[in-house]
């Protein structure tokens, strides 16, 4: 009998069955596998308070896509369960809703059993993943502590890091260092944002700025000495802003660009106003607009100027560093070990391709860390193999593997769910029901299948009612059967006929008959 207790709702084949059917029913697996790692998009019925959302059993469903986006109207939050509560899995699920009501944008919170929720606010993406235990079972966010090595890059037309989800908490960044740690952070007790010393938000503060944009420094600020006559120099060491409201102010509201110049020995920088653009950049040189290394617009922030040259994120490691960088010349995406662009590519993103390693001979895997059980995607590359299979290590437990000649090789058997069929004028999937049953209850016509795919393999089985019949059955023309002789059913109450079909690219035609079987 078809189980489906794994964790993408594929169908199990125990020892023994599905004789014959097999490559379809592993083919129907793949392709479920593969919807396992596409887009998927599920619309939520409007103005609903509860959405479920079940992975099917054998066939293809938005709620097995590893990307996960719902869209519909909201005027409330929207309690979603995602089934079944066995499942552990990850996804990135998306909340595209609309607002319908006048309070909105609205929140999505995603559930699985009675334990813990994840809260994904309206137009964010989350990683989710669901612990599968069942009535008590939970999702957990699973980017809560992420560790980046490196470099990271935010590209695209509006790039946005947000920090925070809107909760009553603090937030911060901390800048780990060998002898010294510093930090910038929300106080959101104070309502502040805080710079200072160590790793905790507020304790040994450098700069504090209020809901006012008041701008507080616990320390004196030191300015560099140097010999100038001209107008306008500050010709300090140490300048202090004090008072009730102290303010600096670069520029006096004019059409002009206005800059700090750092007025190196061998290279000066500059942090400015690009006016005319609206734009504030830090770049190379001392004119502002030339050679901008970072420019912030409105809410986005941008690493390099158009320039045909490598923009790159390098975090410098004690033992490795690791770079996400821009590779200009081939127009990739490139996350890499090393400081180098292009060199040592762990993963690269090209156009809408996302490629791991970079041709070395290497395995490359991608690992699903769970609870209880861990699994992996991985190519085997000394056998050059793909390989599916259970815990972390490639080439070990391996569930299926497919090798350079396309052969895909499973090991343990597979099968394929027998699914009922309507009597009458019988329409018949041959994707969806490849191991079908049909029960006569009267006169009846089986239609010509559809999706139907040459190479194909679907059975049927065929009972009499057990006290109203017996009744004829009529094939239609896309049938074959040998010497063009249609069978005659076994008219006798509690017996089967089993019928075979294979798929030549325009005739479904039989390979095997059975009759007079005892029903089961």
């Amino acid at each position: 009998m078809a189980t489906y207790v794994n964790d993408l709702r594929l169908k199990e084949i125990g020892t023994g069955e599905s004789s014959g059917t097999w490559g379809s029913e592993t083919n129907t697996n793949l392709e479920l596998i593969a919807e396992a790692f596409s887009f998927g998009t599920e619309a939520i019925t409007s103005n609903a308070d509860t959405h479920t959302t079940t992975i099917a059993d054998g066939s293809t469903d938005p709620g097995r896509s590893i990307f996960l986006k719902y869209t519909g109207a909201l005027d409330s939050d929207c309690t979603i369960t995602i089934g079944p509560n066995t499942v552990s899995k990850l996804w990135f699920i998306e909340n595209a809703t609309t607002d319908s009501g006048s309070s909105g944008p609205y929140n999505i919170i995603i559930k699985q059993g009675t334990g813990a929720t994840v809260t994904v606010p309206n137009s964010h993406v989350k990683a989710i993943y669901s612990d599968g235990a069942g009535s008590g079972g939970a999702m957990v966010e699973a980017l809560t502590d992420l560790n980046l090595k490196d470099t990271v890059t935010i590209s695209g037309t509006t790039p946005t890091l947000t920090i925070g989800d809107a909760g009553a908490e603090d937030t911060k960044i901390v800048f780990d260092g060998n002898a010294q740690d510093f930090y910038m952070g929300l106080d959101d007790s104070a309502d502040d944002l805080v710079i200072g010393l160590g790793s905790a938000v507020g304790t040994t503060p450098a700069i504090e700025i209020d809901e006012n944009q008041d701008i507080k420094f616990a320390q004196s600020i030191g300015v560099g000495q140097a010999a100038s006559s001209t107008t306008g120099d500050i010709v300090a060491q140490t300048m202090a802003l004090k008072g009730t409201t102290p303010t600096l102010t670069i520029g006096d509201a004019g059409a002009e660009d206005t800059k700090i110049v750092f007025d190196g020995n061998a290279k000066d920088f500059y942090v400015g106003l690009d006016d005319s653009a609206d734009k504030l950049v830090i770049g190379e040189g001392s004119t502002v607009g030339t050679n901008n290394i970072l420019t912030i617009t409105d809410d986005t922030v941008t690493l390099g100027d158009g320039a045909a040259a490598d923009t790159a994120i390098v975090f410098d490691g004690n033992a490795k560093d690791f770079y996400v960088a821009l590779d200009d010349s081939a127009d990739k995406l490139v996350i890499g070990e090393g400081s180098t662009v292009g060199t040592n590519n762990i993963l690269t993103i090209t156009d809408d391709t996302v490629t791991l390693g970079d041709g070395a001979a290497v395995d490359t895997s991608i690992v699903f860390d769970g609870n209880a059980q861990d699994f992996y995607v991985a190519l085997d590359d000394s056998a050059d193999d793909l390989l599916l299979g259970v815990g972390s290590t490639v080439g070990s437990n391996v569930a299926l593997s497919i090798d350079e000649n396309q052969v895909v090789t499973a090991e343990t058997s597979a099968n394929i769910k027998q699914v009922a069929l309507t009597d009458g004028t019988v329409s018949w999937d041959a994707r969806a029901a490849a191991n079908a049953f049909l029960l006569l209850e009267e006169n009846s016509t089986i239609s010509a299948p559809s999706n139907n795919t040459e190479g194909a393999i679907i059975s049927i089985e065929v009972a009499q009612h057990s006290s109203s019949g017996p009744y004829t059955l009529a094939w239609n023309s896309v049938f074959e059967f040998v010497g063009d002789v249609t069978p005659t059913m076994t008219a006798t109450d509690a017996k089967t006929d089993i019928y075979t079909f294979r798929y030549n690219g325009s005739k479904w035609q039989n390979i095997g008959i059975s009759q007079n079987l005892t029903q089961s």
